[in-house]
């Protein structure tokens, strides 16, 4: 699967978790793991928005499972997708 395909995959499925509780949307986050995960066949840039992608899920993921508020995580995994996926075109 190319670079392009995961990001928009990822970025779907964060849109769809991002509605749903907690104990429905940590399952879904799990899932991306492997479509965040690098291969270091891309170019840097690339690579580093990838990166900060799935730091950013993390980061959500973590505040999810604490049981604390994720709103201003969502915006900002979402919005590191989304800059993955402007590289991977």
């Amino acid at each position: 699967m190319r670079d392009s395909e995961k990001a928009g995959k990822v970025f779907e499925a964060l849109k769809a978790a991002e509605r749903e509780p907690a104990e429905k949307a940590l399952p879904i986050l799990n899932g991306l793991v492997g479509l965040v995960q690098g291969s270091g066949e891309q170019p840097l840039e690339v690579e580093e928005a990838r990166s900060g992608a799935f730091m950013a899920i993390c980061e959500v993921g973590k505040a999810l499972h604490r049981g604390q508020p994720a709103d201003q995580l969502w915006t900002a995994a979402i919005g590191a997708t989304e800059r993955w996926m402007s590289l991977t075109k």
